[in-house]
């Protein structure tokens, strides 16, 4: 029986740092803001980091870390990119006996731009993480407490068909939607009440609920409507809202010098995640505590370059620094 288990993209990612970028703004981006490069010049990389990454691999090492037993369920090619997406997942003792092997296509790939203030662009290359078979999972073998959902691929109805086995052995399901799954849940918004916990950004919030960007009030309030269970927003350097559909907190982040924000959704997830496998008794304080958590491993991981190289192990939560995390309940 294991804790939790991950589905969602494994993907080698190249790192590309301090490039001269100029910064741009313009309605044309849904943040408002861009970056650009002279058409047809030869620009000079100054930093380049080849590492591993995914919705899936980042929430399994962390869950492990937590000391949780973890399973993965990701589609890798027959490639180094993929053989190494498996070897860092075992020394993590994530259990890989679920992983797909695509003999045609890649494994994924992404193009990570790193800005001097933290932030980034991803050009992301789906390969064969897009091609995520629910017939190649054997769902016999799947035991599990929890199933965590993250960037599922293109198959058609693959999150109905999973949700619905979830339902069918009484797995609590957490999702931290893709753009593919976010476009399926606006579709199909019945399907949303199935999950104990929904956890996005304030960019995929805003599209889920047709709320311009800038409202940021409205677009929680429409999101805690449509979550049944405990609905989370992030919002990068301004923190997160969180709601349980009786009270609402609102926190802030830890003191941090952000280097890279690459993977930090997916370090507030499991850290927020673990909590709640932990605790069989859901309260207030254990929502708190959960919300620390998420936090100091998402303040960790854009600490550093990279996706996995920051996230905390269970130890590590009893640092000084990841004690004060305020939190209002407004």
């Amino acid at each position: 029986m294991f804790d939790i288990v991950t589905i969602g993209s494994a993907t080698r990612d190249g790192f590309f740092k301090d490039i001269d970028f100029l910064p741009v703004e313009g309605k044309c981006f849904m943040t408002n803001q861009g970056i650009c490069l002279p058409l047809g010049a030869k620009m000079q990389v100054p930093q380049v980091y080849f590492l591993t990454g995914g919705s899936a691999t980042n929430t399994a090492v962390s869950f492990a870390r937590q000391g949780l037993k973890t399973a993965i369920i990701s589609r890798i090619g027959n490639d180094v990119s993929g053989e190494t997406i498996i070897r860092e997942l075992k020394k993590e003792k994530v259990n890989t006996d679920f992983i797909q092997r695509d003999k045609l296509s890649p494994t994924a790939y992404s193009v990570i731009f790193l800005m001097p203030c933290g932030e980034r662009t991803i050009l992301s290359y789906k390969g064969c993480a897009e091609k995520l078979s629910f017939k190649e999972i054997p769902w016999k073998k799947i035991k599990t407490q929890w199933i965590c959902i993250g960037s599922l691929g293109k198959e058609k109805n693959i999150l109905k068909k999973i949700i619905e086995f979830a339902i069918s052995k009484n797995i609590k399901l957490a999702i931290n939607p893709g753009w593919q799954e976010l476009i399926w849940l606006k579709e199909h918004p019945k399907w949303i009440d199935k999950f104990e916990i929904f956890i996005c950004n304030q960019e995929e919030a805003a599209y889920f609920t047709d709320i311009p960007y800038t409202k940021e009030k409205h677009i929680f309030k429409k999101l805690d409507d449509l979550v049944k269970g405990i609905a989370v927003m992030t919002k990068g350097k301004n923190g997160s809202v969180i709601s349980n559909g009786e009270n609402i907190w609102k926190a802030g982040v830890f003191h941090q010098k952000a280097i890279d924000a690459t993977g930090a959704g997916d370090a507030f997830t499991s850290g927020f995640i673990s909590v709640f496998i932990r605790n069989k008794k859901i309260n207030n304080k254990v929502i708190e505590e959960a919300i620390r958590v998420g936090n100091a491993n998402a303040t960790s991981v854009i600490e550093h370059i990279g996706t996995k190289q920051g996230i905390l192990y269970k130890k590590d939560l009893k640092k000084k620094r990841f004690q004060n995390l305020k939190i209002q309940n407004i």
